[in-house]
């Protein structure tokens, strides 16, 4: 029985994989030759990464950074924390951030400025989701899995303080949900 809080199923489980494995071909290509190190943003893009990595047939290293814009709220409050750091230097390296999903922006803007300024090869990114109705800064994403519409979505990593990362799709969540949550 599914949770009455989840609404619309947005992307099933195997569109989700699909998607994922033209992703990894993509970035293989793009890096054949070369060592990448993928930089996943905690907490939401672990299965992504998981995934994703898999995927890939180029040298991999990965790390990992936890920022903070939402707490458990269901807005950005657009101050950005950094929760946990890498643990390697990345100057010089090949490096492609891995996020869960992009809205505002706000968070992703920070990260790339943070990252540019330890001077890396070349800095990429690849979302598995992103909201263009919205983003209120503009930036180049190298690699997209999916456009959503402007929708609370939870699964696949995202979630709603701290719960539903473990659905293996991407789901609404209903109004109710949502309102109760703030």
């Amino acid at each position: 029985m599914r949770d009455p809080n989840i609404g619309e199923i947005l992307i099933q489980a195997d569109e989700l994989q699909a998607r994922i494995a033209d992703l990894g071909a993509e970035i293989s290509a793009d890096y054949a030759d070369r060592e990448i190190l993928l930089v996943c943003v905690l907490k939401g893009a672990v299965p992504f990464v998981a995934d994703l990595m898999r995927r890939l047939t180029v040298p991999v290293e990965i790390d990992f950074m936890a920022v903070s814009s939402y707490g458990s709220s269901t807005r950005s409050s657009g101050v950005v924390r950094i929760l946990k750091d890498l643990d390697a230097p990345i100057e010089g390296r090949h490096v492609v951030i891995v996020e869960d999903i992009i809205d505002s922006g706000l968070t992703l803007q920070y990260l790339l400025r943070n990252l540019r300024s330890r001077e890396p090869a070349t800095l990429e990114i690849c979302s598995l989701l992103t909201k263009p109705s919205r983003r209120e800064v503009e930036f180049p994403i190298r690699y997209v899995g999916f456009e959503l519409p402007d929708r609370y979505a939870v699964g696949y990593g995202l979630d709603l303080a701290q719960r539903y990362r473990n659905l293996p799709y991407v789901a609404a969540l209903t109004d109710e949900a949502i309102a109760a949550a703030d």
